[in-house]
């Protein structure tokens, strides 16, 4: 599927840039948070550590041997010792706050989408299950199995980037709940979408949950990212842990429609119509409910 699609990219491309030192581009509300959140972070400790600079260099101007040939014998503080203490307990729980509210919104969509009724909006739920060295989504409620693998360099596309690359993309719908339910079929595993906000430890005989909501069409890359090691005693160690990529496809709700028709029983033929959609434009409606 990504060889057809890739001379039809979508609006966007996520993936990993040379000398990237930020977090990849936020494509949910959930990453937004995650990017917030990492900001006023920073904000905090770039302050702490001015002011800890300024303390050091007023103490070493003023509190110097030649400033002060005769040390001084103050043994305590009260009023110091007591801000010391305080203070930084004050900034830890001033963290602690929307930290936890952030975690909170990991699990649980309503915290992070405004208005959202799982009712009314039922999730999507895609079961991805880790192995060595490959993943396989499953799209229960529509009877949707993918296998999913690397390409090697000469499967490659041209605008296909090198170790992201897999044979068999997983499409998405914008504006849908996903609801992932994360686990490995031998060793540990972690299924990562950076631009999603998803990182989620596949543990063999656990089902771990996350969830995102895809906000812009385009094309999305991550990977397996643990230290899933392989057995010593089947010869090996990590041969191929880091090959275990993974992408998604997010498509309009039009274009996903006409895809999950066919996907059941025929994904190649369903691949193919997603990319003469997205090549041409999605046709109305009711013109994919012609096909």
């Amino acid at each position: 599927m990504a060889a057809i699609l890739a001379s039809t990219s979508g609006a966007s491309a996520q993936q990993p840039q040379n000398w990237e030192i930020n977090f990849q581009g936020a494509a949910s509300p959930i990453m937004r948070q995650i990017f917030e959140f990492h900001t006023g972070l920073l904000i905090v400790i770039t302050l702490i550590v001015l002011f800890v600079m300024a303390l050091l260099g007023w103490i070493i101007v003023k509190y110097n041997a030649k400033a002060n040939p005769v040390p001084a014998k103050t043994s305590h503080n009260t009023v110091i010792e007591v801000l010391w203490t305080t203070v930084p307990v004050l900034i830890l729980v001033g963290i602690a706050i929307p930290s936890f509210s952030l975690l909170f919104a990991q699990y649980d969509p309503a915290r992070a989408i405004e208005g959202y009724d799982a009712e009314a909006n039922p999730p999507m739920t895609i079961k991805v299950t880790g192995s060595q060295w490959a993943w396989q989504f499953d799209y229960p409620d529509e009877g949707i199995s993918i296998f999913t693998t690397m390409k090697q360099d000469a499967d490659r596309g041209p605008d296909e980037p090198r170790l992201l690359a897999v044979d068999n993309e997983i499409v998405v719908p914008t504006g849908t709940v996903i609801q992932l339910q994360v686990t490995a079929a031998d060793v540990l595993h972690a299924f990562a979408m950076p631009a999603f906000g998803v990182k989620v430890d596949a543990v063999p005989g656990r089902l771990n949950e996350s969830w995102f909501l895809a906000e812009q069409e385009g094309v999305y890359y991550g990977q397996c990212s643990e230290l899933c090691g392989q057995p010593a005693n089947t010869g090996g160690f990590l041969t191929g842990h880091a090959f275990m990529p993974a992408v998604i496809r997010v498509v309009s709700p039009e274009q996903y429609a006409a895809w999950s028709e066919l996907a059941p029983t025929d994904l190649a033929g369903a691949n193919a119509r997603l990319a003469s959609l997205i090549s041409a434009g999605t046709p109305a409606p009711t013109q994919l409910a012609a096909r």
